[in-house]
């Protein structure tokens, strides 16, 4: 099914507000954590260089933790809801397919939950500042992201302080 639209993001993000730990609460089934159980979480910290260093961890099914570590850059520097995102090696930056995009489409008030996915609407994460997020912020999340033409009976919660 195509979208009746391009994918609309938060008009503005504040950095410094955003960046710190985030718990996933929920997501698109995807290939990069297919060796998640539970547990996920992505932190993100400025870097001198105006880019955001970012380490995803989740809880794999026999107890231990996964850790990937990333680099993002801003793509649109009026509003900074526009990222791309690579965990691939270093050497193989200048390659653009492996530069994810990475674009924040809902965004709390209060910094405390935020909605994240791609054009492509293959990819889309619930995050929180808390392992749990209240059912109605989840609620206004889920429908901000089917408003944005997402197939959110695709979205799986995740299993978070097991």
């Amino acid at each position: 099914q195509q979208p009746k639209h391009d994918l609309t993001t938060v008009k503005s993000v504040n950095l410094d507000r955003y960046v710190g730990k985030w718990y996933e609460v929920a997501r698109f089934p995807n290939r990069f954590q297919t060796k998640c159980s539970g547990d996920v979480t992505a932190e993100y910290q400025k870097r001198n260089d105006g880019r955001i260093d970012v380490v995803n961890r989740c809880r794999k099914a026999d107890g231990t933790f996964a850790q990937a570590v990333g680099i993002a850059r801003i793509v649109d520097a009026g509003g900074n809801a526009k990222l791309k995102v690579r965990f691939a090696p270093a050497w193989l930056g200048w390659l653009p397919m492996l530069w994810g995009d990475y674009w924040i489409i809902g965004l709390a008030q209060d910094y405390s939950y935020a909605v994240v996915g791609e054009p492509g609407r293959e990819y889309l994460w619930v995050l929180s500042r808390l392992p749990n997020m209240s059912e109605e912020n989840y609620k206004t999340a889920v429908a901000l992201a089917a408003e944005q033409g997402f197939d959110v009976k695709k979205l799986v919660r995740t299993a978070q302080g097991i």
